[in-house]
């Protein structure tokens, strides 16, 4: 099974591409506070049908080119 996650678009300037930002709330081992960890990904969008601002949902796949490891999949909302 392939990791898959929820993000936001956060740039849709390259050709065939999206710059995804994931987010993450982990709990600190010894304070127990919430910390926000932000990643951003490259998605392969075959289309260019995803704009900035739109949640939608990747896959890991195999590597496309030196910095794509993901592909999107679908709209989230």
């Amino acid at each position: 099974m392939r990791r898959r996650k929820i993000g936001t678009v956060t740039s849709d300037k390259p050709g065939k591409t999206v710059v995804v930002r994931i987010t993450t709330y982990d709990q600190h081992p010894l304070y127990k506070k919430y910390i926000r960890k932000r990643t951003n990904v490259y998605a392969h969008d075959e289309k260019n049908e995803y704009k900035t601002g739109e949640k939608v949902l990747i896959e890991e796949t195999r590597p496309l080119s030196k910095l794509k490891r993901w592909r999107v999949l679908r709209r989230v909302r």
